[in-house]
C-alpha cells in the first residue's frame, strides 16, 4: 500500500527527523511511504540558485515556476497514494497539510488517517481534536485521528 505522507515537518530543522520515525513505522507496517519532503529535494538546488537572481522580477518568476513543479509532483503522488498519513500537530493544522487532506477527500477512493502526538487542543470545541473540517475529511474518509507512533503500527488504509 503506498501512503503519502502530509506533514509541515519538512520546514522547521528541530522537527526534521521525525520524518525519519514516521516514514520507518509505516515501512516497518508494510507500506511504502510517499514522502514529498525527501521527493523534493531535487528542487533544493534550484530554489537556492533563483533565490540569488538579483532581479526581482524573474526571481519571483523563477520561484514561482519551482513552487508550481513542487505542488504537480505533490498532487501526482496524493493521485497515486491508496492512503494519507496527515500530521496534524501544532496549535492549528498546518495550511499545506489541510490542502493535502481536502485534495485527497476530492480524490476520492482514499482513506485519509491522522497523526496528532500534540497533546493541546486544536478544534474549535470538545468535540474535535482538531479544525472540524479537517477532521470531518479524515472520519468521512474512513480514517481516524491516531494519537501515538505506536498506534499507527495499526493504522489501516483499507
Amino acid at each position: 500500500m503506498k501512503v503519502f505522507l502530509a506533514s509541515p515537518l519538512g520546514f522547521m530543522e528541530s522537527s526534521r527527523p521525525f520524518i525519519s520515525r514516521l516514514v520507518e513505522v509505516l515501512e516497518e507496517s508494510g507500506h511504502t511511504v510517499l514522502d514529498p519532503w525527501s521527493l523534493a529535494e531535487p528542487f533544493t538546488e534550484e530554489q537556492e540558485s533563483a533565490r540569488r537572481i538579483s532581479d526581482e522580477k524573474t526571481r519571483r518568476a523563477e520561484l514561482h515556476r519551482i513552487n508550481m513543479a513542487i505542488a504537480r509532483q505533490n498532487h501526482r503522488l496524493l493521485e497515486e497514494a491508496d492512503g494519507i498519513l496527515a500530521v496534524l500537530d501544532g496549535s492549528d493544522v498546518d495550511s499545506g497539510t489541510a490542502s493535502e487532506i481536502g485534495c485527497a477527500f476530492g480524490i476520492g477512493g482514499k482513506i485519509i488517517n491522522g497523526y496528532r502526538g500534540d497533546f493541546r487542543r486544536a478544534g474549535e470545541n470538545d468535540g474535535c481534536r482538531v479544525n472540524l473540517q479537517v477532521q470531518y475529511w479524515i472520519e468521512q474518509s474512513g480514517g481516524r485521528i491516531y494519537t501515538g507512533l505506536e498506534a499507527l503500527r495499526d493504522c489501516r488504509w483499507a
